[in-house]
């Protein structure tokens, strides 16, 4: 069993650095793109991120004109909507990322947030949350799986990170994978038990999650090449969760304090999903994972 595990938010407490990150952004942001005074920026940000927790089915981490996260599923990913939000909404703002950002791979204020993102986290230290390196000692040490960890970072930022943690054994990285990559010309669709072939898996009448992701489809299906058997362990849903259950992959939830309860109802409620109240549980429930589809191998649907 390949155990491929998201490194941000999963192996680490980012809610203990996501301020760090939004100061971050917001330095460069005022000194470096937009140019305007810092305190400005923190005010926006505080108030735009206000906005978006009063309601937050209403906001989201918008790629290409599509949803690709809600803003409450994980606390980077409220940094990020929050800056996008506040970029978008104010013309100065959206006019001098645009200036900074001319030749944009999505449109301006993603590459932007992107930018950030990769360098802020890059820049600060790792949280690991208490049982991280446990659990990749343990599996490491087991014939009969193998720990990748996942990221949309490049590796070497998270390879660096995982150096800290003193491992015996490297851990393979699944890097630049594009979770958030939506993509509407994308054709592939997936069986849903109750709603037939999808691309837009309907949760409530309030959420849905796109699953036109076809970059962090393409790396998944090159792991299935790999082994038949994975397991996807990560603190969100729609970004690294909703796809590899809609490929009929074994999906856990690691539940934090952030975790809203939509997302953990939609998980338990899957019968390949699986909430973990606790990431040092980990290992104890792979291996009822793998009593449960043992001779029975999986495949991408």
């Amino acid at each position: 069993m390949r155990i491929i595990i998201d490194f941000d938010g999963t192996l680490t407490a980012e809610e203990k650095q996501a301020r760090a990150l939004a100061e971050r952004s917001l330095g460069t942001l005022a000194n470096e793109i937009i140019h305007v005074p810092r305190e400005e920026l923190v005010q926006a940000y505080d108030a735009t991120q206000a906005r978006l927790l009063e309601a937050p089915h209403q906001y989201w981490w918008e790629v290409n004109g599509l949803v690709a996260s809600y803003c409450d599923e994980g606390a980077f990913i409220l940094n990020t909507t929050t800056l996008q939000v506040m970029l978008r909404e104010n013309e100065t703002y959206s006019q001098a990322v645009e200036a900074a950002f001319p030749d944009a791979e999505y449109d301006p204020v993603v590459d932007c947030t992107n930018y950030l993102f990769h360098r802020h986290t890059a820049e600060l230290a790792p949280i690991f949350r208490p049982a991280a390196r446990q659990v990749l000692k343990v599996l490491t040490e087991q014939r009969n799986r193998e720990p990748v960890i996942l990221t949309n970072s490049l590796g070497d930022k998270v390879r660096r990170h995982l150096n800290t943690l003193d491992l015996e054994e490297e851990v393979d990285i699944l890097g630049d994978t594009r979770q958030y990559e939506m993509d509407r010309d994308w054709d592939r669709r997936f069986s849903h038990p109750e709603q037939g072939d999808i691309q837009v898996w309907q949760l409530s009448e309030t959420r849905q999650v796109d699953l036109r992701r076809p970059a962090y489809y393409h790396a998944l299906v090159d792991a299935l090449k790999r082994d038949p058997e994975i397991a996807v362990v990560a603190d969100t849903f729609s970004l690294p969760g909703a796809l590899p259950l809609m490929m009929g992959l074994s999906f856990i939830l690691v539940r934090t304090r952030y975790t809203p309860d939509w997302c953990s109802r939609v998980v338990e409620v899957h019968p390949d999903g699986v909430v973990l109240e606790e990431l040092g549980h980990l290992p104890r429930k792979l291996d009822a994972i793998s009593r449960r589809t043992r001779g029975c191998g999986r495949a991408a649907r």
